[in-house]
């Protein structure tokens, strides 16, 4: 009899908890545009917004043609009807409280500072959108394959990320733990972002030089990066490597960025035996 009862309320609670997923999910962000696409159920998400489309930023820009796009408006992601709206911690804020006010649920998510960071925004989202055990499944697929991906060295490489602007990233970034884990010895160290100067990036003479993959057209802000001294620590160790759209976004796809990465380090040792 007790039994009989406890199965009865469990029957009784399913579909109170299945509608507690949104039904309707409208992504506004590169990066929640790609966690989203990999959580969600067939139907649920509706839209994402233009970036994902976009191969220079996006390592889901095929999988994003499937899906409409929006262009950060209030008023057009409003007429889609969602019922979860999520957005990133900086971006699309004066659309995201018009939706608030309208009465949409929005999420917002803070950018992945760290590799850390990527199980806990598929934990977020996977929870808001009603697919937690697929959020799991994700995170420990993850996990297993950055703890294969580790490797015990000898020595590190030393190297530097070297962007538009001379912008540089140190250990306490994104970038900076993918260069970690591929192998590398950062020359930025333990801090966050900041411009290195060309005198200092000289001296420091790194082994590998990794530079962000140039966007078409002319750009003053990138014509550091064909600088003579740029150019001639690539043609001193003839090693240099670009970053790509696994970079930017914690997902999964970062993955991608350490392998190749790691697989360039090698290239590089191999060369300098």
């Amino acid at each position: 009899m007790l039994r009989r009862a406890l199965i009865g309320l469990l029957l009784a609670a399913a579909p109170a908890a299945a509608q507690d997923a949104p039904a309707r999910v409208v992504s506004m962000n590169l990066c929640t545009d790609q966690l989203a696409m990999l959580l969600a159920a067939p139907g649920q998400l509706v839209s994402v917004s233009t970036l994902a489309r976009d191969p220079m930023s996006s390592a889901m820009a095929r999988e994003a043609l499937a899906y409409p796009v929006n262009h950060g408006q209030a008023e057009e992601v409003w007429l889609m009807q969602p019922e979860l709206v999520v957005v990133g911690a900086f971006t699309a804020q004066a659309a995201a409280q018009m939706l608030e006010r309208l009465g949409t649920p929005v999420l917002r998510l803070e950018p992945a500072y760290g590799l850390a960071d990527v199980p806990a925004r598929l934990r977020t989202l996977g929870a808001a959108m009603g697919r937690q055990a697929r959020a799991e499944a994700l995170i420990a697929d993850f996990e297993t394959r950055l703890t294969a991906l580790r490797e015990e060295l000898l020595r590190r490489p030393s190297a530097a990320l070297y962007y538009a602007n001379g912008y540089t990233t140190g250990d306490q970034t994104l970038a900076g733990e993918i260069l970690l884990a591929a192998g590398f010895d950062n020359i930025a160290g333990d801090r966050g972002g900041g411009q290195l100067p060309l005198e200092a990036l000289a001296m420091a003479e790194p082994e590998a030089l990794i530079t962000a993959r140039p966007y078409p057209g002319a750009s003053r802000s990138e014509e550091i990066l064909m600088h003579p001294v740029v150019r001639r620590l690539r043609a001193a160790h003839a090693a240099s490597a670009t970053t790509g759209s696994d970079w930017i976004c914690g997902t999964p796809h970062v993955l991608g960025a350490i392998d190749q990465l790691a697989a360039f380090r090698r290239e590089l040792e191999t060369e300098t035996e």
